[in-house]
């Protein structure tokens, strides 16, 4: 539901004998084990439930619960991507993002969110100068919006930026000019166009965004490149400049051949995902579990003719 433009969480009033979503525990009154409770314990309590559970519930249990959470107390750490893909709108995620970090006072250090525009990024920018980490994949941030804000970002460890795809090499040389304690990339991108003329995917290839990458983030430590268009120049840029990286994943980024002493190089770091390799290998257990998951189909016994030949 809107009013005036903006997003409205439906909210709910709780009674003083009603359980509410605070990791399972119920209150029974204003006194009790309850009353002395810190802010800061309370906040923990309260931040192991989705946000829009802590906005909707638990401030009409009580006052100093609804204190709690209209202070930054609850909001040093702030994930809605779960509710931002439900609502799938960058309007009003980002008056949603703008209402979350007023609360955190300028003390958010974590946010995750899924499609901001660039009034919620600027914002962000503005107001989340002890941001460390900042995971927006499929944002629709521009280049522009970035290169000027970028410089408010200078405590980043951690950035997501996948599936930007307006966020060009321009916007990646200001987040590395600027975010100079970078640490960890997420940059993977959609898979390539399928060309209906050739019947093959785009193999356009760019190494652009690889080389400033290496140019600007040499202290890299981790970075997921997943469907990126660079080559082999590219690589050899990142593995030369990016001296402290222990982690790289390049599946799906089909320009890389890997020619000459790449493998052995590659072979160097802690964990290294190349192009061809199986993205979803993870999921499988190192010890072999579900290696037979779907032989049934395939059995004897799955064979519609089979119980009418033992008949």
């Amino acid at each position: 539901m809107e009013k005036n433009g903006e997003p409205q969480i439906k909210k709910q009033r709780t009674s003083s004998e009603t359980r509410v979503p605070t990791a399972g525990l119920t209150t029974g009154s204003s006194s009790g084990s309850w009353e002395g409770l810190s802010p800061e314990v309370l906040a923990l309590i309260f931040t192991r439930n989705p946000i829009d559970e802590i906005i909707r519930s638990v401030p009409f249990v009580c006052k100093s619960w609804r204190e709690v959470v209209a202070g930054s107390y609850c909001w040093n750490e702030i994930d809605i991507e779960r509710w931002c893909r439900r609502c799938n709108r960058s309007d009003l995620i980002d008056v949603v993002v703008r209402k979350l970090m007023r609360r955190s006072n300028g003390n958010c250090r974590k946010l995750s969110a899924y499609k901001i525009g660039d009034a919620g990024f600027a914002f962000v920018a503005n107001c989340g100068r002890c941001l460390k980490v900042l995971q927006m994949p499929m944002s629709d941030v521009t280049d522009k919006i970035v290169k000027k804000h970028a410089e408010s970002l200078k405590l980043l460890t951690f950035l997501d930026i996948s599936y930007c795809v307006k966020i060009t090499c321009q916007g990646i040389e200001a987040f590395g000019k600027y975010c100079t304690s970078l640490v960890h990339l997420r940059r993977n991108m959609p898979l390539p166009e399928w060309q209906h003329d050739t019947g093959s995917l785009n193999s356009q290839t760019d190494d652009g965004e690889a080389l400033v990458i290496a140019d600007t983030m040499p202290v890299l430590c981790h970075l997921e490149l997943g469907y990126g268009r660079f080559t082999d120049i590219g690589l050899d840029a990142i593995l030369a400049k990016c001296m402290k990286l222990t982690h790289l994943d390049i599946i799906g980024c089909y320009g890389v051949k890997m020619e000459g002493d790449f493998e052995e190089k590659c072979d160097r770091l802690e964990v290294f995902k190349a192009p061809w390799d199986d993205e979803y290998a993870d999921a499988v257990g190192d010890d072999g579990d579900g290696d037979d998951e779907g032989e049934e189909y395939f059995s004897d016994s799955s064979d519609p003719d089979s119980d009418s030949d033992s008949d």
